[in-house]
C-alpha cells in the first residue's frame, strides 16, 4: 500500500507538505523538485477522470497502469483532475478518498508521488479538503494543489487550475454548487494566476515545458474546445514556448496538433467512465482519437519525448515522438494504431 514507501517517497511527500503548509512569496507558484533518473531520463503515467470507487472499469485501468508502470519504472503519476465523482470530497474524512484512490491504485509501481490538479467535479465538493495535507497522512502519494510547478530537471511541469476559467460554472451552475473559497473574485484570481504562470515560464531553463490542466484546450469529443482557455491561457503558453498541454475532462484519449504553433494537445481522461459517442472536429489537426477508457505514458530525456496511449486491456493504441527543441523543431509522429 502507500504507507512507508521508502526514502524517496518520503522526501517527496515532505517537500509537498511543506509547500502546502508554507505559502510561496507573492507572485510565485509553489515549486516541487523531483529528481530525474541517472542519465537524466524520466518516465510517468497520466490518467484523468477516474474517481468512481473502482466502477466503470476504473479498477481495470488501474491494473494496467500498474503493469505499464512496472515496465517503464515510472517516477510518478499525473492526474488531470476529476479525482472524485460526482461531487468531490465532503471532507478530509470522506471514505471516497480511500475507496477511489488508495484502495484502487495498489500496484507496487504506482506507489510513487501522484501530482494532481482539480477538475470541475472536484470543485463541486469541499475543495479545501482535497487540498488539505491531512490527506497525505492517509496516503502520502497524494499531492494536490490548485496551481504549482514540478521541476524534474529536464522538464518543468506547470499545473494549472483551469476550472475557474470557465465562466458558465460561475454564471450558470444549474443545480451544481461550486466551492469558490480562496478563488473569488474570478477576474482577480485569473489575472494573478496568468501573471504568475507567465513569470514562472519565462524563468524556466528546462529542456521541456509542459502545462497540465483539467479542461480541454482543443478536443473533438463531448466538451470540445474551451474558449476561455484559448483566449486567456493559450497565449501565455505560446509566448513562453510550452511544448505540450495535457488535460482530461473529455473521457477519451486524443492527440491534436496546432496548425499555427508547435504546441501539441494531449487528452488523457479515460480513467473510468467513457464511450461518450461524440465526435466534433475543430480547426486544428486531429492526430489520434479513441473514445474509450485508458491512460497515457510519457518518457522524456534531453533528446526526445515519447507519448503512448493504452486501452483498458493494456494494449498500445498510439505512439508519438517529438525531438527536443535542442535537437530539431521537426515534429515526428512515430506510429498510429486504432482499435475497432
Amino acid at each position: 500500500m502507500a504507507k512507508g514507501n521508502g526514502a524517496a517517497m518520503a522526501a517527496a511527500a515532505v517537500l509537498a507538505l511543506a509547500a502546502l503548509l508554507c505559502s510561496p512569496a507573492a507572485g510565485e507558484l509553489a515549486r516541487l523538485e523531483h529528481t530525474a533518473k541517472n542519465g537524466g531520463s524520466l518516465s510517468l503515467l497520466v490518467v484523468g477522470d477516474w474517481g468512481r470507487k473502482g466502477t466503470y472499469n476504473q479498477s481495470r485501468v488501474a491494473e494496467q497502469m500498474g503493469k505499464v508502470g512496472e515496465q517503464l519504472d515510472i517516477d510518478f503519476v499525473i492526474s488531470t483532475g476529476d479525482n472524485f465523482y460526482e461531487n468531490g470530497l465532503t471532507g478530509t474524512d470522506d471514505q471516497a478518498f480511500e475507496q477511489s484512490f488508495t484502495d484502487i491504485y495498489t500496484a507496487k509501481s504506482l506507489q510513487k508521488p501522484w501530482y494532481l490538479v482539480l477538475g470541475n467535479h472536484d470543485y463541486r465538493g469541499d475543495v479545501l479538503a482535497q487540498l488539505s495535507p491531512v490527506l497525505q497522512k492517509i496516503d502520502s502519494r497524494f499531492i494536490c494543489m490548485r496551481s504549482f510547478i514540478v521541476n524534474a530537471e529536464i522538464v518543468d511541469f506547470f499545473f494549472v487550475d483551469t476550472t475557474p476559467f470557465q465562466l458558465k460554472y460561475w454564471t450558470h451552475p444549474k443545480d451544481d454548487h461550486y466551492d469558490w473559497r480562496e478563488v473569488a473574485p474570478r477576474e482577480k484570481y485569473l489575472a494573478n494566476l496568468l501573471k504568475d504562470l507567465d513569470e514562472a515560464m519565462k524563468k524556466s531553463t528546462a529542456t521541456w515545458k509542459i502545462a497540465v490542466g483539467h479542461h480541454t484546450m482543443r478536443s473533438v469529443s463531448d466538451h470540445g474546445d474551451t474558449k476561455e482557455l484559448l483566449q486567456l491561457l493559450l497565449p501565455v503558453l505560446q509566448a513562453n514556448g510550452v511544448d505540450f498541454y495535457i488535460n482530461g475532462h473529455d473521457h477519451c484519449l486524443e492527440h491534436i496538433s496546432s496548425r499555427d504553433s508547435p504546441i501539441q494537445y494531449f487528452t488523457s481522461g479515460g480513467g473510468s467512465k467513457a464511450w461518450r459517442g461524440v465526435f466534433q472536429p475543430n480547426e486544428d489537426n486531429l492526430e489520434f482519437f479513441y473514445d474509450g477508457q485508458g491512460f497515457m505514458s510519457l518518457q522524456l530525456d534531453q533528446n526526445q519525448a515519447e507519448f503512448t496511449f493504452y486501452d483498458v486491456d493494456g494494449n498500445e493504441l498510439y505512439q508519438y515522438t517529438r525531438s527536443s527543441p535542442m535537437e530539431t523543431s521537426h515534429l515526428r509522429p512515430s506510429g498510429y494504431a486504432t482499435e475497432e
